[in-house]
């Protein structure tokens, strides 16, 4: 749930479906280009090599039509928020991993994978796009919208990850790189529940958070600030807060301007 006191964000249907499915494409068309050697490279990820990761890209798009495909959640029934999602994505890696390992050996080409994937995720629009939608799956079940939004996390995070791997460029949408940035920025306020540090993103996300004493008027006594994709790194566990600090990837100012002890927010 939402840190007392935070209203749920909400997300526009229409804009996350555009988002995803933009940057499926920029994805789609950097893997085309890849040589040998790039899928062979280390993807940054442990024991992961490009095309792990790349498979792992095609999972995460194939999971939206396929879960839509199956059994709907009843009305009333008690559904995982996204704050709840990104917290809780840590206690599922060893089964990921695995998963993703055991897709690689039965898949022969991944582009071929990736394409498949993705005209069965644009033949699944309508369905994508009612508010009203209940999954049953995954978790305890979810929204339709938000897991639309959870893919937009996994498309996004792995993009960057493709390319810094690869030295590929692969474009960010902007739309999905502002839900990731408000998503992420929301996950911290609910892990360190408080109002005694301000954590800004622009132009996309302010939140407060981290216990201790709340300012009420004008500049906040704790502040850090960033660029999307530097947050989003840290936030997944891509960069470490000291080296943010040291690379001066990050302004903080403040006793408790300091957010190593909740990052990553999701792993």
């Amino acid at each position: 749930m939402p840190a007392a006191g935070r209203r749920a964000r909400t997300y526009d249907p229409a804009r996350s479906w555009s988002a995803l499915t933009a940057q499926v494409g920029h994805v789609q068309a950097a893997v085309r280009e890849l040589t040998p050697e790039q899928w062979a490279a280390p993807s940054g990820l442990p024991g992961w090599d490009v095309r792990l990761l790349v498979v792992h890209i095609v999972r995460q798009v194939e999971a939206l039509p396929r879960i839509l495909a199956g059994e709907a959640a009843p009305p009333g029934a008690r559904l995982t928020d996204l704050d709840t999602w990104a917290l809780s994505t840590a206690g599922v890696a060893d089964r990921l991993d695995a998963a993703t390992k055991e897709a690689a050996a039965r898949t022969g080409d991944p582009v071929a994978a990736l394409d498949e994937a993705a005209a069965l995720l644009l033949a699944q629009r309508e369905e994508a796009l009612r508010t009203d939608r209940l999954l049953a799956r995954p978790f305890a079940g979810m929204r339709a919208l938000d897991f639309t939004v959870t893919r937009l996390v996994e498309l996004v995070v792995h993009s960057d990850d493709l390319a810094r791997a690869t030295g590929t460029d692969v474009p960010l949408d902007r739309q999905a790189l502002a839900a990731v940035v408000r998503l992420l920025a929301d996950a911290l306020a609910a892990k360190a529940p408080g109002n005694s540090v301000e954590v800004r993103v622009p132009p996309y996300a302010a939140v407060q958070c981290v216990q201790g004493p709340r300012h009420t008027r004008g500049t906040p006594p704790n502040v850090i600030e960033t660029d999307p994709l530097t947050w989003i790194r840290l936030a997944t566990g891509r960069l470490r807060w000291p080296a943010a600090l040291d690379a001066a990837l990050v302004a903080a100012s403040g006793d408790r301007a300091d957010l190593s002890a909740y990052l990553p927010v999701m792993s």
